[in-house]
Order: structure tokens, then sequence, then C-alpha cells
């Protein structure tokens, strides 16, 4: 497969610059790979599709405050995007300077604070802070929301709430999970009163989230590293559902790639570590059944991913129906609802 093979056309006036007043408010484009018609609807109509007893699966994760500001010791400007945190002292970043940044050299942030270049890989550099401090406390109170690049404005105060879904509580994210950012208390209180259950897993986006597919052959491609947590009682809620006769909704793709790291010929279990996990078309998807997500970026991994699931032709077809509608895309967008081809649950567990 071809990276271009994943390319669609989109007028840049219809990627989401703010979010809407109402979380719940977007637009929904149910998917059925089983049929050629689309079906418009509001993201607060989702518990219309679905049945009393499926299962949604959400990620929990917190989006930090990632973006810093910093300087050389010669004056030069350095930008900084967390990549993660290591130890309360060391984090690796990915660094934007004029001229590279050198191994041992120190940059100074902007509470006065020094940091030390530990290494560096291209972009990549890890940083200890000299004279301690916590790299988590700086971040809270220097750092920006780390809004994604085809978002033209600087972040808002409102940015912090917003980029972050309701039920966020595990630190460790530097980019929203964003189909979960669709979830307010009311929409979860209507999932609630229509017996959709709802169970969770972590796994801490990374700033690799941002870069591209740099490869023509898909297959040659290599993902970022994260964090993933899959708990115990998710699987169990997962297993639990599924002899109930429930369908698994994943709630965004890193819920996906979360629950596929943990899964094996054995079945589905629990699991903490790190995952480079890359689904595309021909790699099956063993644990969900549908997927709610947002729109993602033409030729990206996400866009790889949900063909996976659908079918690459399905997809396009879907994302041209959404352009043509004039559906909002990307973070601050509108949503899709890929139901199961058929109705029917897989049977990995």
């Amino acid at each position: 497969m071809k990276k271009s093979d994943f390319y669609y056309h989109l007028p840049p006036e219809l990627i989401a610059q703010e979010p809407l007043p109402e979380r719940s408010a977007g637009r929904l484009l149910l998917v059925d790979p089983g049929s050629d018609v689309f079906q418009d609807a509001r993201v607060r109509d989702l518990p219309r599709f679905l049945r009393p007893g499926d299962l949604l699966v959400f990620n929990d994760t917190r989006v930090l405050p990632a973006r810093l500001r910093a300087r050389k010791t010669s004056g030069g400007s350095v930008e900084l995007l967390l990549e993660r945190l290591l130890t309360p002292e060391r984090a690796r970043f990915l660094a934007r300077a004029s001229k590279p940044l050198r191994t041992g050299g120190r940059l100074i942030l902007a509470g006065g604070e020094t940091a030390e270049i530990l290494t560096r890989d291209e972009r990549m550099v890890e940083l200890g802070l000299v004279g301690g401090g916590s790299w988590l406390d700086i971040l809270e109170a220097q750092g920006e929301v780390p809004l994604p690049p085809y978002i033209d404005r600087a972040p808002a105060a409102a940015d912090r709430d917003r980029y972050q879904t309701v039920y966020a509580r595990t630190p460790g994210a530097v980019a929203a999970p964003t189909a979960g950012l669709h979830f307010d208390a009311e929409l979860l209180a209507a999932l609630d009163k229509a017996g959709i259950q709802r169970a969770y897993i972590t796994l801490h986006v990374g700033a690799g989230t941002f870069l591209p597919v740099q490869v023509e052959k898909v297959e040659e491609h290599r993902m970022h590293s994260e964090r993933v947590t899959v708990p115990a009682a998710t699987v169990e809620q997962i297993r639990r559902a599924r002899e109930q006769g429930g369908r698994i909704f994943a709630i965004g793709t890193t819920v996906c790639r979360a629950l596929e790291a943990a899964a094996s010929d054995q079945g589905l279990q629990a699991f903490v570590g790190e995952t480079d996990i890359f689904l595309y078309p021909g790699r099956p998807i063993r644990v969900i059944d549908g997927l709610f997500t947002n729109f993602h970026l033409p030729e990206s991994t996400l866009m790889m991913l949900v063909s996976a699931l659908a079918g690459r032709e399905r997809i396009l077809a879907a994302y041209a129906h959404a352009v043509a509608q004039r559906y909002r895309f990307f973070s601050y967008g509108d949503a899709m609802l890929i139901l199961p081809a058929g109705g029917n649950s897989r049977d990995l567990l």
C-alpha cells in the first residue's frame, strides 16, 4: 500500500479552529461497512445507535500543558513540546530551535530554571533539571496547551478545559484523545439511562502523534512508542459484555490501539507497558466491534487505522460525504461512528 492511497482533499475552511459551545452538539456521521448509505446525526443522538449492554471504552489520560518556551545560554529561542516524563527531574521533548541543540548544552526556562541537554536524537532531546525541581510543576506553571499545528491560533484560557475530556484523570498526554472531547455530563447520563456500559484504559498520547508519515510504502512506517495501561477490570468488563451479547465500541483510535496492544491469539489480557502498534488494512483488528472517532488528517496513520476497521474505499467515501456536507474536521471538529459490520460482535474472547 502507498501513503497516497489514504489521501483525500480537504478545503482548509473545514478545519475546526474553535470548539463548539456545547461538547455534544457536534455532528455525527454514521458509517455502516455493509451499507452504501451514510446517515447524518448529532453526537447527542449516540444512545439511539447503541444497544443496552453495549460497552464503550474510554481513554482517561489527562493532557498536560506540554509546550514550553526556553532560550539557549547564547540567547537563541527554543520551543519545547513534551514527549514524556521520565522521572520528576528528567523528561524527553521535541525541540525546535534556529540551530541544532548540542548534548551538554543548557537551556534557561521562562521561570529561570536551568535544564541540561542530556541526550539528543535528531529533534528529540532529553533534558535534566539542574539543581532539582519537578518538570510536572514547571509544566503546570509555565506550559501552554499543546494545540495541534493545524489550529492556526494561540491557545486561549478556555482551551485548558476544552482540550481535555471531562473524565480525564491520569496525567501524561501531550495531545488529547479527541473523540472523547464530545462527551459531557448530559451525554454520559443519557448513555447510563440507555443501559450503555463504560470502561477505561489509559494511553498517554505522545508528541509523535503530530509527526507525518514520511515513507511512501505504508508497511515501512514505524510508529512512535506510547505508554499504555489496560486494567484487569476493563478486560473483565469486556469479557462479561461479550458473554451477555454486548458489543465493544472504542471511543477514539487511542483506545483501539491500546486494546490491540493487549490482545494476542490467547485473548485479551491486562497490560501495562509501551506500544508502537501500527494498524492498517490487512492487519486485523480483533477486539472492538465499532469505533467512535473524529475525522483525521489525509495520509495519516489514523486514516489507515479506521480503514483497517471499515475498509479503505468505504472510509474515503465517508470522508467525501463529510466534505460535501461541510462537516468540521480534526481535533475540535465533528465525529463519525463506525458501526459493526452486520451488527455482530467479534469472537476473540
